[in-house]
């Protein structure tokens, strides 16, 4: 391993960060104005001597790319320089934090309000780039930090087009497949809804925990220009329909169908969003409650029993709402219970003959009773009264 250097240009190095193909990240330290900083570098003899320049060149177009940017979600650069050993390097705000690629691996849940949040903050940082003509071109979770407090910066702007640039010709292929849009694939020319394709491929992954398109180069490659993936509310059953239809249109193969900037990318899933969280209620019918017997309600618990305030009956069935619907009531007719005048008239009839068989029963000498007789005993002016109404009331039906 190559010894650490200890100064690259003004800058005091810290500690190595991580390493890749072709170059070092390190911490380091501008006493100038005491701030922490992170130095990309890369070096001429760790690249392909046929590639070297082509290269270099993108490594200054980065500086070049991220330099006209600030954005609270982008990674600011400060500078770019080369040391006399042949180092070139880019010095870049030091971000405390995680890539998103790092959650996605240990297969992390993402509450659905959270998703739209860090995926507003991404689209912010993209339109920002679109607005300075600037397309990134390789969008994908491990270009985006999670901050300690939450917050996203976006960075690494290595292949970045920018429009006054010429660096990069029709018909290269630069980008990493799975994320990668389809005029990619197809080295056409790109624009800011390339980036917008493979925002989509980050928020299908935020819904389902799955790449949408798996496979070999060359399967991703005709996945990505022939095939709709699955809609994510098929893999994920808590996702909900809603954001089927955002995934569909930001992942569209043509460029010309899917959302045509990165503010109204935010705006359908923010839409999406408040579509559930405000959904409208449904109408119920009005219920009204009738009065409760309370001490037919309570079930004492038997002896030994702890009291629960419900037995273990109870608590095995199912809770019932004391709420029921009440019918409308038919108008009265003749009383308030809709009976005939006639039945009233001939039950008390009955009460009175059973009243007169008990006079009879209780002095010991029974005989038979017609509530229509005369000779009644007991009550027979009653009796013939009611008789009379009987009759009158009979003859007027």
């Amino acid at each position: 391993m190559a010894e650490i250097p200890q100064k690259l240009g003004k800058y005091e190095i810290r500690r190595e960060l991580g390493r890749g193909a072709m170059g070092i990240v390190f911490e380091g330290w501008d006493p100038m104005i005491a701030r922490r900083v992170a130095l990309k570098t890369v070096r001429k003899e760790q690249l392909e001597q046929g590639d070297a320049e082509q290269h270099l060149a993108r490594f200054k177009r980065e500086a070049q790319a991220a330099g006209r940017l600030n954005h609270p979600n982008v990674v600011a650069v400060y500078e770019y320089g080369e040391d006399p050993d042949g180092t070139a390097y880019i010095a870049m705000e030091y971000v405390e934090g995680s890539e998103l690629k790092e959650a996605f691996d240990r297969q992390e849940d993402f509450p659905l309000n959270e998703v739209v949040r860090i995926m507003g903050e991404l689209l912010a940082a993209l339109g920002h780039a679109h607005e300075f003509g600037i397309v990134h071109r390789d969008v994908k979770p491990a270009n985006i930090f999670m901050l300690k407090g939450g917050q996203v910066k976006f960075g690494d702007f290595g292949i970045a087009r920018i429009e006054s640039s010429n660096l990069t010709q029709v018909g290269s292929v630069l980008g990493s497949p799975a994320y990668m849009s389809p005029e990619q694939f197809m080295g056409q020319r790109v624009d800011g809804r390339s980036d917008l394709f493979s925002a989509g491929v980050i928020l299908y992954q935020f819904l389902t925990g799955e790449k949408p398109f798996l496979g070999q180069l060359t399967t991703i490659m005709h996945k990505v220009l022939k095939e709709d993936p699955i809609p994510p509310s098929e893999l994920n059953f808590q996702v909900p329909s809603v954001f089927d239809r955002v995934v569909r249109k930001a992942m569209a193969k043509r460029p010309d169908e899917r959302y045509q900037t990165a503010q109204e990318f935010a705006d359908a899933l923010r839409s999406a969003l408040a579509g559930l969280e405000v959904s409208p209620q449904v109408a119920k019918p009005e219920v009204v409650r009738e009065p409760v017997n309370v001490e037919a309600t309570i079930l004492m618990p038997r002896p030994g029993q702890a009291k629960s305030g419900r037995t273990a009956q109870a608590q095995a069935a199912p809770e019932r709402s004391e709420a029921r619907p009440v019918p409308p009531r038919p108008a009265a007719k003749n009383n308030q219970a809709g009976v005939p005048l006639w039945a009233v008239l001939v039950g008390l009839a009955l009460i009175i003959a059973a009243g007169g068989g008990f006079y009879f029963y209780k002095s010991k000498a029974p005989v038979a009773v017609s509530p229509f007789s005369e000779s009644t005993p007991a009550n027979s002016e009653a009796a013939a009264q009611v008789q009379r109404l009987l009759m009158k009331k009979m003859s007027d039906m």
